[in-house]
């Protein structure tokens, strides 16, 4: 079990992207072609990087869509093994 939160895809686009471009959330949306509340929700982490998200997002900032899903599942699933106080046991024995 990890210990520390991973990075949020949210917050690598701000700090790693927005911040250092000097580039504004609207200005992002404006170029994806999407409403400026999908961003700020996936730059405040309320709302998790989709496929096609991730696609836009690789396309205007060079990067992968893998990039952008990877961060996202890593959140996912620290979150998930915090929520889980039990996993159930292996349904198959090793031989």
């Amino acid at each position: 079990m990890r210990k520390r939160q991973p990075t949020s895809p949210g917050e690598i686009l701000r700090e790693e992207f927005l911040l250092l471009l000097g580039m504004t959330q609207k200005a992002l949306a404006d170029h994806l072609g999407c409403d400026v509340k999908v961003i700020n929700r996936i730059v405040n982490g309320r709302t998790s990087v989709s496929a096609e998200m991730a696609l836009k997002l690789a396309a205007a900032f060079r990067t992968s869509a893998e990039f952008w899903l990877n961060a996202q599942k890593a959140v996912d699933l620290f979150r998930a093994e915090r929520r889980l106080s039990k996993l159930p046991a292996p349904v198959l024995k090793a031989s």
